[in-house]
């Protein structure tokens, strides 16, 4: 045996999985640009208006008075009953100082919805649109193969691109806040608990994850549509599930099937033990209930029918024609 077949490295292993996610997010970047857009507007928001910050920490810890525009009315239901209570100034400074982080994370979860949504809907029907489905199926990639890295796409890629931008955001928004502190002469340590970032942290990385599994079967519908329809897919994934509905409800006077989706919608509420009520409701109090996500049959269900959706799309990939 020669020298140079001895010392030749062994062929490295071919990893069509790891590829076509690579591939997935080469052909559709605004998977991870989105969601850092809409970071960088919340941050120059921030930026743009924190020049009150020091005030709202001194009505906040009570060291400054408000004026009537610093206060806050807030609508609850108590008894059945819905009562109006107004907020103090220093209790609507807290809210101000938080809600910019609150609403970071709500405005990268949003987006990254919809980039997810708009993902699965052109995931497989694209491909069939102008005929690459060709090409890729030339390749030695399974047709699973390819629908699995597609579906990874909103389900772990996109959640894992919104957590890493929120938290990154927050952090920037939680340093300038100590600069801005700082630099009017106040202790930096005053202000750490009143923006509550370790529960919203908390509350974004679980949130987001728990939304993912939740949101799955909706996920496996926009795929299923995408690989069947021929055209107009957003059309066909609203029209069946509308339609059915007012079918039941025309037919039975029941709206089973429609608040079914609507549950499935909104989501969310049953991975969080039940949020307090009342106009002291502090978001330190909204805690995870993992328990009580795992235990819900609707998300093994949910589970079930997206492993069915995603078993229909392979199905129909190895055999629909481009279009």
């Amino acid at each position: 045996m020669s020298a140079a077949s001895e010392t030749a490295p062994a062929p490295r292993r071919v990893r069509p999985f790891y590829w076509s996610v690579r591939r997935e997010l080469w052909e559709n970047r605004a998977v991870y640009l989105a969601p850092l857009a809409v970071a960088a507007v919340a941050l120059a928001g921030f930026l743009f208006a924190s020049h009150g910050l020091a005030q709202e920490l001194r009505v906040a810890m009570g060291q400054a008075s408000g004026t009537v525009h610093d206060t806050f009315s807030m609508m609850t239901e108590r008894n059945g009953a819905r009562v109006t209570t107004t907020l103090s100034p220093s209790r609507t400074a807290g809210f101000a100082i938080v809600i910019p982080y609150a609403a970071t994370s709500f405005a990268v979860l949003v987006t990254t919805t919809l980039v997810g949504i708009f993902y699965a809907l052109g995931a497989l029907y694209g491909e069939r649109r102008d005929r690459t489905v060709l090409f890729w199926k030339s390749l030695p990639v399974s047709d699973t193969t390819t629908v699995l890295s597609k579906a990874v796409i909103p389900l772990i890629v996109l959640p894992l691109v919104a957590i890493a931008v929120a938290l990154a955001a927050q952090l920037l928004m939680l340093a300038w806040s100590f600069a801005v502190v700082s630099l009017a002469g106040m202790d930096p340590s005053e202000l750490l608990p009143r923006t509550h970032i370790a529960a919203i942290s908390t509350i974004t990385v679980y949130g987001f994850a728990t939304l993912a599994i939740w949101w799955a079967p909706i996920a496996g519908w926009l795929l299923l549509v995408s690989a069947w329809a021929k055209r107009m897919t957003v059309l066909w994934a609203v029209a069946p599930p509308a339609a059915l509905s007012l079918f039941e409800f025309l037919a039975f006077r029941t709206d089973h099937l429609w608040r079914l989706i609507t549950t499935r919608l909104h989501g969310g509420d049953n991975a969080f033990q039940a949020p307090p009520s009342g106009p002291h409701f502090d978001i330190d109090r909204l805690l995870p209930d993992p328990l009580r996500f795992v235990s819900d049959p609707g998300v093994w269900g949910g589970l079930v029918f997206f492993a069915a959706c995603l078993a229909a799309c392979v199905w129909l990939r190895r055999r629909r024609d481009p279009i």
